[in-house]
């Protein structure tokens, strides 16, 4: 395993990130097709022995059962210091007023939740999962920076939203001396590519990791664009939603230097992915224990210039899309 640094920040990630949404209750949440504990376990377990160090969860996932799922997975099979533990706040956790959002109240209160379920002190990452337009962007920041000085968290970062509002953040943090936002984890991938136009240059020039979720999307590059895919991806509404028939192209490339290559799909999308200025670790979310050898095998397989061109080539403009 290789391991990159965070953004401008001193601190070690592996270039692959185990995304944990797959992990939780079933019956919990608004993901049924979860792994319970007893079939998440091995899947952890193995991210720690092939050096993957980054695991990446939020509180919203499975109504929390997946914090804890993984908490008590990487106490048996990790030493916490050897971890960088990441995980989100922004969604709704309980009905009723202050139940979700990035408010000082749910945000110092979700903290204090999150940890418990994970069964850690801190958090090596704490993210904002979306944009929260009801809170006063202050807000959320100096709670953000409460947290950090509070020794809750080591870092924040922040997902998916517009570049003007991840900029205005940034640059309220810096204006009033509170912490500043050292990740991006954005919808980015051989078939969603419109981060390239402001989101991944602004990232470039403040110093900022990205670390892309849905690398995959959403299995679409793994397998033939009319396979029916699994049982998340047949019930995935919104997952169906970010992409395109147009994409057919860019699958059919992806399975043409997969086949000249002798390696699956999946490692010739992340190793594109790899590749971009500024990725650091895409999240990739693993239910078979081939997901993760494939991931594992994409950090040391090298494309070159004619075969990313062939990757490249047929992708088109689209609206934004993984906002929601």
């Amino acid at each position: 395993m290789d391991y990159l640094k965070l953004g401008s920040t001193g601190l070690d990630v592996s270039r692959v990130c185990l995304g944990c949404m797959s992990y939780g209750v079933p019956d919990r949440g608004t993901h049924g097709w979860t792994l319970d504990e007893e079939a998440s376990r091995p899947f952890v377990r193995r991210a720690v022995e092939a050096g993957i160090n980054f695991f990446d969860t939020a509180n919203v996932y499975s109504d929390g059962t997946s914090e804890e799922i993984v908490g008590r997975a990487l106490a048996d099979f990790a030493r916490r210091d050897e971890i960088v533990l990441a995980t989100k706040v922004h969604g709704r956790m309980r009905p009723g007023p202050n139940g979700g959002g990035l408010s000082r109240k749910a945000i110092l209160t979700e903290i204090d939740h999150s940890l418990r379920r994970l069964g850690t002190d801190y958090v090596d990452l704490y993210q904002i999962h979306r944009w929260d337009p009801l809170t006063p962007v202050e807000e959320t920041m100096e709670a953000l920076h409460d947290v950090v000085k509070a020794g809750k968290a080591r870092y924040i970062g922040a997902s998916s939203m517009h570049a003007w509002q991840f900029s205005k953040a940034q640059y309220l943090a810096e204006r009033h001396g509170w912490t500043r936002f050292v990740s991006m984890q954005n919808h980015y991938n051989l078939l969603y590519r419109e981060e390239e136009r402001e989101m991944m240059p602004l990232c470039a020039d403040q110093g900022v990791g990205v670390i892309p979720w849905s690398p995959l999307a959403r299995g679409r590059l793994t397998r033939a664009w009319d396979a029916s895919g699994s049982a998340r991806s047949r019930s995935d509404g919104w997952g169906m939603s970010l992409y395109r028939d147009t994409d057919r192209r860019i699958v059919d490339a992806v399975a043409g230097i997969a086949d000249e290559r002798g390696v699956t799909r999946a490692q010739v999308a992340l190793a594109w992915l790899l590749r971009q200025p500024g990725v650091t670790a895409p999240i990739v979310g693993a239910t078979k224990p081939q997901h993760l050898e494939d991931a594992v095998a994409a950090v040391d397989l090298r494309l070159s210039d004619e075969e990313c061109r062939r990757l490249e080539e047929h992708y088109t403009p689209r609206g934004i899309a993984g906002f929601a």
